[in-house]
């Protein structure tokens, strides 16, 4: 038996922890899907993780931010929230808005500023959920 046949399969990408004053989480739900995230997405070619979340925030939610003002928390994985069978492997940065507002566009269909009590009662996918939904 292929050793390989049972490791799930994975999939890059860029994630942002943005937080508010209150200390929630902004998470983002795309069109067609029932889970939160945190905003990102997957890379175009030749982009840093950096600049790949810079742009995706730029699309997904109106945020103008630079890839050199985002502080790295490290590469994280857990299972896909979209697609059964993969293996999410995020580069996770913390990112400062500061007053900036954030606004749905593109395919981000809703937004939800959560902690871990106010989001008991909606999907929030396994990243989000097991390393930055603040317990607050």
């Amino acid at each position: 038996m292929n050793p390989d046949a049972t490791a799930p399969r994975r999939i890059r990408v860029s994630a942002a922890v943005i937080t508010d004053g209150d200390g929630r989480l902004l998470v983002v739900r795309k069109a067609g899907t029932t889970a939160f995230m945190q905003p990102g997405g997957k890379p175009e070619e030749g982009e840093t993780p950096a600049e790949t979340l810079a742009r995706e925030l730029a699309e997904e939610v109106g945020l103008r931010v630079s890839p050199d003002a985002l502080e790295p928390l490290g590469e994280f994985s857990a299972s896909a929230a979209n697609e059964p069978g993969f293996e999410v492997v995020a580069d996770v940065f913390r990112v400062d808005i500061g007053d900036q507002q954030p606004i749905p566009d593109a395919e981000i269909a809703e937004l939800r500023w959560v902690t871990a009590a106010t989001a008991s009662g909606i999907e929030i996918a396994p990243l989000a959920r097991e390393f930055f939904l603040p317990t607050g």
